[in-house]
């Protein structure tokens, strides 16, 4: 019965046999071959991938669409065609070629894993697993993929996508976190000799195309006769889903402080945290107990203010962030507090500020483009910043 898939009387196959493996394999790589999607980081078919490409890319796509990496990874690929390059760049560079793709830790480890290569590897990526997870910002999933797709090492990369192709293909009911264990107990014997990189795109491409989270298109997929998942009449109940937790949610304030030229005026967070190294504008801390009618009193400069209507809202990983945010225009004499600087208007494209800092900035320049005549806001605060500090308000 073990290697029996049918959809027929009540009992149910529990495992795929050694056969069905190697026939699911082969049906699956003939798919890919057939339906693989164009990504400028794959290599064409029958040559070698780049080491450096696939490390780039997998780092990108943590958490990120293929079609939202495509445009970054052709920019860096372009800037910096190789480890070397890529290590020999400043850091603020790297961020602000970043700038957008979200996940900046992200950035930050790339740097650091570009360096430890180029300086201390000789320019060559290890090519096993776990010489791979030694390396900054390279975890179970991108090692795998790199040592895969990279050096023909019969490693299986378990991202969204192959978690639920395999859930179902192997009909496995566990939730997460447990449910990766048993893939990677149950499945690494999938991964072929031959081709093995093949098979870890082939899994992705699935994922991302007919076996789909709801309403999987069954009757077009090349695993369909061995998936157990098909056979259970229900595949689009795995992987099981527990409830998401509510995110706490998380206020503060932010200062577009622009002068008459334009000029904006930033800082930089700290190199570590979050969004470190990133440029942002002057604000608040953001935390749960915001004490909203005293974000004036943290105001960077002395001068009126002027509170948007709207809050600017955000969604970070683990938490929601609602920012209250002031505007004001002060004269080109205007002095940059200490940790700041202004940023002429010319150069705001350039820098590297984080997606929620983009949103600020959008929110805040409104009001000038569509009043430019008066250049500046309809009306101000009541209060000035230096007045909320002498009265303790």
């Amino acid at each position: 019965m073990e290697c029996e898939i049918s959809r027929s009387g009540k009992e149910q196959p529990s495992r795929l046999c050694g056969d069905q493996k190697e026939g699911a394999a082969a049906r699956l790589l003939a798919w890919y071959g057939r339906h693989r999607r164009n990504l400028p980081w794959r290599a064409a078919p029958g040559e070698r991938a780049e080491p450096y490409k696939v490390w780039l890319s997998e780092i990108m796509l943590q958490q990120t669409t293929a079609a939202a990496v495509k445009p970054y990874f052709t920019a860096f690929v372009s800037r910096w065609p190789d480890v070397g390059s890529l290590a020999r760049a400043g850091s603020e560079e790297i961020l602000r070629a970043w700038a957008g793709l979200g996940y900046y830790a992200r950035a930050r480890n790339l740097h650091a894993c570009a360096r430890i290569v180029a300086n201390e590897l000789g320019g060559e990526f290890p090519s096993t697993e776990a010489e791979l997870q030694r390396l900054p910002g390279v975890g179970p999933y991108t090692a795998a993929a790199i040592a895969a797709i990279a050096f023909g090492r019969q490693a299986l990369a378990i991202d969204g996508n192959v978690e639920r192709v395999l859930a179902r293909l192997l009909a496995i009911e566990a939730p997460r976190p447990r449910l990766t264990r048993e893939i990677k107990a149950r499945a690494a014997d999938l991964v072929p000799e031959e081709r093995p990189g093949d098979f870890n795109q082939a899994l992705m491409d699935l994922g991302a195309s007919l076996c789909a989270p709801k309403a999987p298109a069954c009757k077009l997929c090349p695993l369909r006769e061995s998936c157990l998942g098909f056979v259970s009449g229900a595949p689009e109940s795995l992987p099981q889903k527990l409830p998401r937790p509510e995110k706490p949610v998380r206020y503060g304030a932010v200062f577009f402080v622009r002068r008459k030229d334009g000029a904006l005026l930033v800082r930089t967070r700290p190199p570590k945290g979050l969004l470190g190294g990133m440029v942002e504008l002057p604000g608040t801390d953001w935390k749960e107990n915001f004490g909203a009618a005293e974000a004036l009193s943290e105001a960077p400069v002395a001068t009126s203010y002027r509170k948007l209507s709207r809050q600017v809202t955000h969604t970070f990983t683990h938490f929601r962030l609602r920012l209250d945010v002031y505007v004001a225009e002060d004269p080109q004499s205007l002095q940059a507090p200490e940790g700041g600087r202004f940023l002429p208007e010319d150069e705001l494209e350039k820098e590297a500020f984080s997606s929620v800092m983009r949103k600020v900035i959008a929110a805040a320049r409104r009001p000038w483009q569509m009043n430019s005549q008066s250049g500046f806001p309809d009306r101000t605060l009541g209060l000035r910043a230096d007045q909320l500090r002498r009265s303790g308000g």
